[in-house]
């Protein structure tokens, strides 16, 4: 039985996108190491997703190129100077989160999808922002972990995937969006 379904959440569409046959064969063998330890019907645990180190790394990669949130307004509570330019107090100023994540300075060769690059614990703080930083920091960012990683734990581990439209367009809203929700075709794995 096959199952065609839309991803319109932009984070799924991103995992689909960007995830090519060696990281979905690495995330699958992470997957299936956890699922042995599994009796058949048993839900994963939190013990379960702390295993899944590499799958996160995907994720966040993802999430590098691609943030749930793009910004955010804060206002200037002094006069500062930036670039050679005054920003003086009380002035709004909008922080991007994607240009931050496409630094250089902290992201070598930054446009290239690199998991690898969260392996290790060097990441510059406030460098790598999906959920924001300091004491604004989301509230739900372990929610948003564990919901995607038990999401992509079923996933990988019953179905491979393939684009139903295989050069859909992306629009631009207030986010980059897949023009037709990004359908797609799941197919159980064989037993």
């Amino acid at each position: 039985m096959e199952l065609s379904i839309m991803l319109t959440e932009t984070l799924f569409f991103d995992l689909v996108a960007f995830m090519n046959s060696s990281y979905t064969y690495l995330c699958f063998t992470e997957q299936v190491e956890i699922q042995k330890l599994k009796a058949p019907g048993e839900f994963l645990t939190w013990n379960d997703t702390q295993k899944m180190k590499y799958t996160w790394c995907v994720v966040c990669e993802v999430m590098r190129l691609s943030p749930p949130a793009h910004g955010g307004f804060r206002e200037a509570i002094a006069d500062f100077s930036y670039a050679d330019f005054t920003i003086p107090k009380g002035w709004k100023v909008l922080w991007s989160v994607h240009s931050t994540h496409k630094n250089p300075k902290y992201f070598r060769d930054p446009e290239k999808f690199d998991p690898s690059r969260f392996e290790r614990n060097g990441i510059e703080p406030y460098s790598f922002v999906p959920f924001g930083g300091g004491p604004r920091m989301c509230p739900g960012k372990e929610y948003a972990r564990l919901a995607i990683l038990v999401f992509m734990h079923n996933v990988v581990t019953q179905f491979r995937w393939e684009k139903v439209i295989q050069d859909e367009k992306i629009i631009y809203m207030s986010i980059p969006m897949p023009a037709c929700g990004l359908p797609i075709t799941l197919h159980p794995h064989k037993n």
